[in-house]
């Protein structure tokens, strides 16, 4: 039932906000060490945590990148409860969850990063509820911060080529960040999925990689010529020397022979663009263009979709968005109002 402080968003029931501030990496998060400097971990929470942890990564199948993700929003919202006295999922309320989020805030948190974790919240004690943990879910009104439409940058063509030709092609690591940048253009795969891609999956003669996105899902995804031959170079040229005497099945690697990780692979994208002056470039701004190109060289949003490997049409509609420029011409072309004004026009 919905009390009269519930309705109001008076939060003068909830234990008091944690003093001292949160640390914070660049991107809105917490910077990596900021979790261990929290309070300790009550013994319930870690319990949840794990339960969550199993859950995405063996019931749902995600990805390591997605499931540590979750892993470290949850920690945070127990470390915080367990400051405040909160020390079992059972112990929270609605009023305990508004008072975290409106701690974030306060702590200069981006809403992105706000509302990202209070779809964590959400996720954590639905389960917990359904398995029996939580009586009812303190989590099932809670609102997340207003977001407003954000669309990521798009390079233009003739700038994904300076950054394609930004590494340099007389070292391993060069070699290896082209190749990268070639395949994250061509296919529009997340860094994780390049980041996970094995040799075997990537096939240069039918010039194609084979990816595997969100929940295990397996797509093909066609590669172009100038893909194809970076990729060549690299396997033939660089991943050898990268690899050294050890036996790795991965595709990409780092200069200790170990699968290339995530966060050194964005480096690699952001030092590509800072070398190309093409300002700050993330593996998501290659992503976004690769489905914006598409789209203003007339692909069908559909093809598009399942090149991105989304369930919905509807994410790849928030995902992808078409030039001014583009949406007059198509909109001049393809109008039939428009295209009566262009001939009389011309007639006249």
């Amino acid at each position: 039932m919905t009390t009269s402080a519930d309705a109001t968003g008076d939060d003068r029931a909830a234990p008091p906000a944690p003093t001292g501030p949160v640390a914070c990496d660049a991107a809105g998060g917490p910077a990596p060490d900021a979790e261990a400097d929290g309070p300790t971990l009550a013994p319930p929470w870690a319990a949840a945590v794990e339960l969550l942890v199993e859950h995405l990564a063996f019931e749902q199948g995600r990805s390591d990148h997605t499931v540590d993700a979750y892993r470290r929003d949850a920690l945070h919202l127990g470390r915080t409860c367990t400051g405040w006295g909160v020390v079992a999922p059972g112990e929270v309320e609605l009023l305990t969850l508004r008072r975290y989020l409106a701690a974030l805030a306060d702590e200069g948190y981006a809403r992105s990063t706000i509302a990202r974790r209070a779809s964590v919240v959400r996720r954590l004690f639905a389960l917990l509820e359904r398995r029996g943990i939580v009586d009812t879910d303190p989590a099932a009104l809670l609102a997340s911060p207003r977001q407003g439409r954000h669309l990521p940058r798009v390079l233009r063509v003739d700038e994904v080529d300076r950054l394609l030709d930004a590494p340099d092609p007389d070292t391993a690591v060069g070699r290896r960040d082209r190749a990268l940048l070639e395949l994250l253009y061509a296919s529009g795969a997340r860094i994780g999925e390049a980041c996970g891609l094995d040799v075997g999956g990537v096939d240069l003669a039918q010039a194609q990689v084979r990816l595997f996105g969100k929940g295990a899902k397996e797509r093909l995804t066609p590669l172009g010529r100038p893909a194809v031959e970076a990729l060549r170079v690299y396997l033939d040229r660089a991943r050898p020397e990268l690899a050294g005497a050890r036996t790795q099945d991965a595709l990409l690697l780092n200069t200790r022979g170990d699968r290339l990780g995530t966060r050194d692979a964005r480096t690699a994208v952001e030092r590509a663009g800072r070398a190309a002056g093409v300002g700050h470039v993330t593996p998501h701004t290659l992503r976004h263009s690769f489905a914006t190109h598409l789209l203003e060289s007339g692909a069908d949003i559909r093809v598009v979709q399942e090149l991105l490997g989304h369930a919905s049409l509807a994410t790849t509609q928030r995902y992808t968005h078409l030039s001014r420029g583009r949406l007059r011409e198509v909109h001049a072309l393809a109008h039939p109002r428009a295209r009566a004004n262009r001939t009389r026009s011309t007639d006249s």
